[in-house]
């Protein structure tokens, strides 16, 4: 969430900046400087009568102490006055600072100034490309043919025991499904990342504390017995983990990586681009999340997008990553680097991470600040990357080493899955 006093003192700069995700948010923020400069008139107003109360009651005391009852009398209707006045200021600013809130949950996150313009992910910019893309035999094939051909991935049994888009995976492809998420593990233990086990569901403020709510409200799962959520990546209870906690300067940084499984209603749409394990409604996933001093999260983006290059080469991919333009970021992001697997089988790039800083923007709403040398409150910036999303790492895996006697393993996971091969 923008801050209210950074919207109030540069108007024209924040309608200028959200400008280049292509969208125009004029009357939504001068609804916000509306709103803001009568909470804070109301403020004042309630502030000045609270002290002229508390005055008069002391004045009262005073005279009650002096024996001068009827004078006193007369100021007490005056505090009666000042309490029917207090009570109405009261419920003016509760309302007017819940329709502030609500306009304020609506601005997205201000692009940082190398998100480059554009509208559609044909704009975003490849920055760096790197891997040999194989030459695959003849007779080679997509990952839906080869996961049925060698028995690891059914969608069929997932449909029947639940819906579409939850497939279940067997024996072999289990297995690399879990030398997958520990290879991730690791690596990101080894790199300084904290390892957490966190809750699948969260609560409605913690939706809102990392900027799924309201802006992804339709692509939550929502069980509106209890208002609990599914989580669409484990950046949300992972970050939430420090809602409303003040840390000191010398924490700064703070690395948290976990695994969990992620749930997304937006999957859905046909087409090759959605076959097989390229959209799932639930998929599993490793995140890394970084709690940074302002002044070192640019840096920290840079290092993050590093250690996923990393990982790439080390199963060797081909990969790319794109720095994404305005019109292809999410709503949270103030830059966002996409990291893309070629995959040689379908003949497409395939996106297997997002590395994002949020800035300011989720830490505003979660309240998550660090008291820094000169002892002042200041607000942390936050950050979030997959490390890695598995479904279209293991498309990438068993497209780009598929053999005809079978599909090699990576050397890198064969000490977690055991085996070398799958045939």
């Amino acid at each position: 969430m923008l801050q209210v006093a950074f919207i109030r003192e540069n108007k024209e700069e924040v309608i200028k900046r959200l400008a280049k995700r292509n969208i125009d948010v004029k009357d939504l923020v001068e609804t916000v400087v509306v709103l803001d400069e009568k909470r804070r008139s109301t403020q004042v107003e309630l502030d000045t009568i609270l002290a002229e109360s508390n005055k008069l009651s002391k004045d009262i005391g005073a005279l009650m102490k002096s024996g001068e009852k009827a004078k006193a009398e007369i100021l007490k209707e005056k505090t009666t006055k000042f309490k029917e006045q207090t009570k109405e200021l009261t419920e003016t600013l509760n309302t007017v600072t819940e329709e502030l809130q609500v306009e304020l949950y609506k601005l997205p996150n201000l692009p940082a100034e190398s998100v480059p313009f554009g509208k559609t992910p044909e704009e975003n910019e490849n920055i760096f490309e790197e891997g040999e893309v194989p030459v695959l035999f003849e007779g080679a094939m997509a990952h839906w043919d080869l996961i049925k051909k060698y028995d690891i991935v059914d969608f069929e049994l997932g449909t029947k025991i639940t819906a579409p888009g939850f497939p279940v995976y067997k024996g072999k492809g289990a297995k690399l499904q879990r030398a997958l998420i520990s290879y991730f593990l690791d690596k990101n233990i080894d790199a300084g990342y904290q390892e957490f086990q966190v809750p699948y569901l969260v609560n409605e403020a913690s939706a809102y504390g990392t900027g799924q709510l309201p802006d992804k409200d339709g692509q939550m799962y929502h069980d509106a017995k209890d208002n609990l959520y599914l989580i669409p990546t484990a950046e949300v209870p992972v970050t939430n983990l420090f809602r409303d906690v003040l840390v000191n300067e010398s924490e700064l940084p703070i690395l948290c990586t976990g695994y969990t499984p992620c749930f997304r209603r937006e999957a859905g749409s046909w087409g090759a681009h959605v076959r097989g394990l390229n959209r799932l409604h639930q998929f599993d996933k490793v995140e890394i999340v970084r709690i940074e001093h302002p002044d070192k999260s640019y840096e920290a983006l840079e290092g993050m997008v590093e250690h996923v290059k990393e990982i790439l080469k080390e199963l060797k991919l081909p990969y790319r990553v794109l720095r994404l333009c305005g019109g292809d970021m999410g709503f949270a992001s103030a830059l966002t680097y996409d990291f893309e697997v070629f995959s040689t089988a379908q003949d497409r790039w395939l996106e297997i991470s997002s590395v994002s800083n949020f800035e300011t923007f989720q830490s505003n709403r979660l309240k998550l600040r660090f008291k820094d040398k000169e002892g002042k409150n200041q607000l942390a910036h936050t950050l979030n990357g997959s490390s890695l999303a598995l479904p279209r790492v293991l498309a990438g895996i068993l497209e780009n080493y598929q053999t005809p006697e079978g599909i090699v393993i990576p050397e890198v996971l064969r000490k977690y899955t055991g085996f070398d091969i799958i045939n």
